[in-house]
């Protein structure tokens, strides 16, 4: 039994170590047993399903002005996603919302951008979403699940095929969040967290003011009447609005600079 207990522990390690992901912006490790490879294949998968589930907006200024500021952010992305064939799509519907999906392929509701009147608010909204991409925090949700509910037979599922129904299911269910208290949802908080920071960081490079995020979230919480109580902030995936507005400010200090320096070259 102690031989057995001593070679768990070594394959678990083995799988940790081999899992390893580096946060090339925070410098975070995280363990993720998915492939580059096959998160690409299904975050390709579930865009082209939402894009025939979802309204696709015609509006031609709204389309470039999203193509404009998604291209400046994927600029200064680089090689933070190798093999990204970047895609910007705008829906039409009231949602105020966004999303990226591994690959590069981006989704902004035309809700969002009545809110986001700025490019710069914009800007915020669509580098935190690729943020969340390059750190791969639904990677990390699923390699999560895949521990919880038996790696070998959840690992065969989404390397046998791109279209299996439970890979694209965990896929889902990993970027779209999760639903129970505990485990879960205080880590996909500090996603949220890291994925802001990441997201002033790229806008202020791509020459937007990060000092958009503030405004843009402040404007998040009068539109939702406030933050809410205590219980909804501790039962939400997302900071409260006053702790999120209170840890950008607190981050100013290091990513105006960045934008100092870039604001002119864009």
């Amino acid at each position: 039994m102690k031989r057995s207990y001593v070679l768990g522990l070594v394959a678990a390690a083995a799988v940790f170590v081999a899992g390893c992901y580096t946060n090339p912006v925070t410098g975070r490790q995280s363990l993720v047993l998915i492939s580059e490879g096959q998160e690409t294949q299904l975050g390709e998968q579930s865009f082209q399903e939402i894009r025939s589930q979802e309204k696709v907006s015609k509006d031609a200024a709204q389309n470039a002005r999203v193509k404009k500021v998604g291209e400046r952010i994927a600029k200064v992305v680089g090689s933070a996603m190798p093999n990204a064939q970047w895609e910007f799509v705008v829906f039409d519907s009231d949602q105020v919302n966004a999303f990226a999906l591994p690959g590069g392929k981006v989704g902004v509701y035309t809700g969002l951008l009545k809110l986001a009147t700025s490019d710069d608010e914009l800007a915020i909204v669509m580098g935190h979403e690729i943020g969340h991409v390059i750190a791969r925090h639904g990677a990390e949700r699923m390699s999560e699940s895949m521990v919880i509910s038996g790696v070998g037979a959840l690992g065969t599922a989404i390397a046998e095929t791109r279209y299996s129904p439970q890979a694209v299911q965990l896929f889902q269910l990993a970027y779209g969040g999760a639903t129970t208290v505990g485990r879960v949802l205080p880590h996909s908080r500090g996603n949220e967290s890291e994925a802001d920071r990441m997201g002033a960081i790229y806008a202020a490079k791509a020459g937007y003011d990060p000092r958009a995020a503030i405004s843009f979230w402040k404007k998040m919480a009068a539109q939702k009447g406030g933050g809410g109580s205590k219980l909804e902030a501790f039962l939400s995936t997302h900071p409260s609005d006053s702790k999120r507005i209170q840890d950008l400010e607190a981050m100013m200090p290091e990513v105006v600079p960045i934008y100092e320096q870039n604001k002119k070259r864009s």
